[in-house]
């Protein structure tokens, strides 16, 4: 049976406690409450809540003071603060030091109610997330596990390796396939943020009107189908990491909203009046051309230089090559144990051919081919036999490729798709397949290829 949620109430105004006590027990929530700051604090050390719900002005020990304790025994613990109309400013610098929420007085039943549902759920997500960040924290990918061979990744692991620490926001370019996500994961999880949320979206992929919705969230009665108050996915980041990816996507009249996010630190969903604040860093993507689109006036100039206060480009594979091999053999390990598996290697035929092709899908790409690879093949060791045509077929169309790394079927392919290319002039394409014309004269007879 599933415990009902616990709340404390801290006011020293008895009336005021009595009848939060009333509004939500009827809801069916087990309720406490503390007349005094130092009490409340006394209750926190020895007893549990989902939600404190503290006044902010009150006797030695005010709402502040009872915040930093709930936070110091149970960070978890959602905090409510209330104060008077008058004291907003100081309601905000509460949520500033850590407060989730708060309510000014006076307040109506259904806007405690409404607010109550906020944090329940805020906390009904947290603990739904503990296994994952268990698995997180026990498998969290770390520096180590990059392979980064090539000078090009050096350079970048050590920029990110100092951005890290820090709270700055980070732009990542590069192609499709190239990491990007991984590289703000890495971010996240090697920050001190590691253990609060890491939420992404991709903004390309979620229609204008739903993803406006899923970033700020909504109120109930918002517009038609907003049955109830759903938090969105910024308000949820608090505190930890929020990735934007394909940030180049986003629309015009969003990027403003986000960018009043970006300056305030406030959130306002959708029908709502009162910001919910938040800390979050940004971490955003694309594989488009930011400054072209602000000329075209598609992305605001002041939102790009918000968000790209660490640029960090990532290179294609092709420009890479020095990590294929490595990149190759740590698929192979990983894909062989997932698909249960007995693959040990890759032969020296395979890997070159890997290596001269030009991946325009990048290391998305290569993965994708190699786990092909791996539940296609009958043997221990990849060969070129198991890899898709299109990469042979590819590398046949560069006259560079030297014949020596080919051998049987792929041997006259080449060797044909070379001689015509050339219109079989035979010293052209000797010169082409790196060999010397005697030797071309006996593969065109040994392949049976017409003069």
């Amino acid at each position: 049976m599933q415990s009902k949620p616990k709340i404390l109430i801290v006011d020293d105004e008895r009336d005021i406690c009595m009848a939060l006590e009333f509004i939500l027990k009827r809801q069916g929530y087990d309720v406490k409450s503390a007349y005094t700051g130092e009490n409340a604090i006394e209750i926190i050390r020895k007893d549990n809540f989902d939600i404190v719900i503290t006044d902010l002005k009150m006797g030695k020990s005010d709402g502040i003071e009872v915040l930093k304790k709930t936070k110091e025994v149970s960070p978890d613990t959602s905090v409510i603060i209330i104060t008077a109309f008058g004291s907003i400013e100081s309601a905000v610098e509460a949520m500033k030091s850590g407060a989730n929420d708060y309510i000014i007085k006076p307040f109506y039943n259904e806007e405690i109610l409404l607010t109550v549902r906020k944090n329940i759920e805020r906390k009904k997500l947290l603990v739904e997330n503990l296994a994952f960040k268990h698995q997180i924290s026990q498998q969290r990918i770390s520096f180590k596990d990059i392979i980064a061979n090539s000078v090009s990744m050096q350079n970048i692991m050590e920029t990110i390796k100092k951005v890290t620490p820090t709270k700055s926001n980070v732009l990542i370019l590069g192609e499709s396939g190239t990491g990007k996500g991984l590289m703000a994961e890495l971010i996240h999880y090697n920050s001190p943020r590691y253990d609060k949320p890491f939420i992404s979206i991709n903004c390309s992929a979620i229609p204008e009107g739903l993803l406006e919705s899923e970033l700020f969230g909504y109120k109930k009665g918002a517009f038609t189908g907003a049955v109830s108050d759903k938090l969105g996915l910024l308000s949820l980041s608090h505190h930890g990491t929020f990735f934007l990816d394909e940030i180049g996507d986003m629309p015009i009249n969003l990027q403003t909203k986000l960018l009043k996010v970006l300056e305030t630190g406030e959130v306002y969903p959708l029908g709502d009046t009162k910001p919910s604040i938040i800390d979050i860093r940004f971490i955003s993507a694309t594989n488009t051309d930011l400054e072209s689109k602000i000329k075209e006036g598609k992305f605001r100039e002041d939102l790009y230089w918000r968000l790209n206060v660490i640029e960090i480009r990532l290179p294609p594979l092709r420009e890479r090559r020095d990590d294929i091999e490595l990149l190759a053999k740590d698929f192979i390990n990983k894909l062989s144990a997932s698909h249960k598996k007995n693959i040990s290697s890759i032969d020296r035929e395979a890997l070159n051919c890997l290596i001269e092709y030009s991946w325009p899908g990048n290391i998305r790409e290569l993965k994708n081919v190699l786990e092909r690879a791996v539940i296609l093949t009958n043997s221990d060791t990849i060969t070129i036999n198991d890899l898709p045509d299109k990469l042979k077929n590819d590398i046949l169309s560069r006259e560079s490729f030297p014949l020596k790394i080919y051998m049987s079927d792929y041997e006259k392919k080449l060797v044909l798709n070379i001689y015509l290319t050339h219109n079989k002039n035979k010293e052209e394409t000797a010169k082409a397949l790196g060999i010397d014309v005697a030797t071309l004269y006996r593969k065109l007879k040994k392949f049976k290829i017409e003069d």
